[in-house]
């Protein structure tokens, strides 16, 4: 019978900064579960009923949660001084749900003129979206919906209709 603790062990020794030999390019991958904050700096809503489509930037933030797949490459450029010098990329990719808080121009007309004034109006968004990192900038698309907070949600000519696309920013927290 053979355990796992009388497997033999291996260790891969891969240098911080130089080496003096070429080293082979390495390529690992890494599934996970992704926790992350997004900001959403716009949206395209489509047109509803006397509505014409809207391009909404206010700020959204949402707490992103999703499966992601990390794909880092390592391998060794020679500098100038003839020593390896060890290069490292990392390339992620990310579905998962969002919900967070942002903001919608309420007015006449986003309201088929049921209120006389204008302001701005905290929505509720939630949805779904893609991310793709490049080792620390990451990106993606969103779909979503949104729902006004305020007593004139019952006016608001895009609440709960969904919203098309808009760019996500994300910041990896886990």
């Amino acid at each position: 019978m053979v355990t796992l603790n009388s497997l033999p062990k291996s260790t891969l020794s891969l240098p911080q900064q130089f080496s003096n030999t070429n080293l082979d390019t390495r390529t690992s991958n890494k599934t996970t579960f992704d926790i992350d904050f997004l900001t959403l700096p716009f949206k395209y809503r489509p047109a509803q009923q006397n509505l014409p489509k809207q391009f909404n930037t206010m700020l959204n933030g949402a707490v992103y949660l999703g499966f992601r797949n990390d794909i880092f490459k390592l391998r060794y450029e020679k500098s100038p001084v003839r020593k390896f010098e060890r290069e490292t990329n990392h390339y992620g990719f990310s579905y998962g749900l969002f919900t967070g808080l942002g903001g919608t121009v309420m007015n006449p007309s986003t309201t088929n003129s049921h209120i006389a004034y204008e302001y701005d109006g905290v929505v509720w968004t939630k949805g779904f979206a893609g991310i793709i990192a490049v080792n620390n900038f990451t990106v993606g698309l969103a779909l979503g919906k949104d729902n006004l907070l305020d007593h004139n949600h019952k006016w608001w000519g895009f609440q709960q209709k969904p919203w098309w696309l808009a760019l996500a920013l994300g910041l990896n927290l886990n």
